[in-house]
């Protein structure tokens, strides 16, 4: 049974990884936007190839893009719209360790249903449309099913950012509890380690955006795990500021 709506974001996806790889193969500037992130011709290559497949395929469904969403703010679009991070990592992209990622996520009534992560470098997607279908496809190869793992009862492997590695509010949260391995990755690419059974906690108390983590929930989510808020209840979606409060990404069962 073919399922029209992650096929498309799949292809998009694949279709804007190649438009970063050609900008990653060459010489490339960097620019500072208004709050200090940086921005690189292959975030906005990216963009354009999304936005015009998503918009070809399903014009009734709005799309909410990193580059283009307002800085004041946005009312929600409708009850359905695509949530989109058309190069997560950028800081990543710029020092060339190949942990960047194509986020396209799909909201619905403020959760996200649909994701797809794509590593370009890596030659790795990860996907899902509802419980049970997470997938991961490897070099272009057949997509198999993956699922979160339940942890090993004498410990945990944790996963977080590289640039959350000297924390103090990581180390913490990690204080009293028994951590087997860290392992330092870069942009949304975590919500795939998590949602294939690799790691078992990402843990983020800083900002992020719902473009940054829409996809990879919906991943993680239809792998068996679940993303909540440090404070507890789900992370909410479609909100104004589209900004995400710090929150616990999990495998298959907590264990806490």
């Amino acid at each position: 049974m073919t399922d029209p709506l992650l096929d498309v974001a799949i292809r998009a996806a694949l279709a804007a990884g190649e438009a970063i790889m050609r900008v990653y193969a060459e010489p490339f500037e960097v620019i500072q936007k208004s709050d200090q992130t940086p921005v690189t011709e292959a975030d906005l290559a990216a963009e354009r190839v999304i936005v015009a497949m998503l918009t070809e395929a399903f014009p009734d469904i709005p799309i909410v893009s990193e580059e283009t969403a307002p800085e004041d703010g946005f009312k929600p679009p409708a009850a359905r719209f695509w949530c989109v991070d058309p190069l997560d990592g950028t800081k990543e992209f710029i020092a060339k360790n190949g942990e960047f990622a194509v986020c396209i996520g799909l909201i619905e009534d403020g959760r996200p249903v649909l994701g797809v992560v794509h590593g370009p470098a890596i030659a790795t997607t990860y996907a899902a449309h509802g419980p049970g279908t997470a997938i991961r496809i490897k070099d272009g190869g057949a997509p198999h099913p993956i699922s979160a793992r339940i942890p090993a009862p004498d410990g945990l492997v944790a996963i977080h950012s590289r640039t959350n590695i000297n924390s103090p509010r990581l180390a913490e949260y990690f204080q009293g509890r028994t951590i087997l391995e860290r392992i330092s990755c870069g942009s949304a690419l975590k919500f795939g380690v998590l949602a294939a059974g690799e790691a078992d906690l990402y843990p983020r108390f800083g900002t992020t955006m719902e473009w940054d983590t829409a996809a990879g929930q919906a991943i993680l989510e239809a792998a068996g795990g679940s993303v909540v808020r440090v404070e507890g209840g789900p992370l909410p979606y479609a909100k104004h500021d589209l900004k995400n409060d710090a929150f616990l990404a999990w495998g298959a069962k907590p264990a806490w």
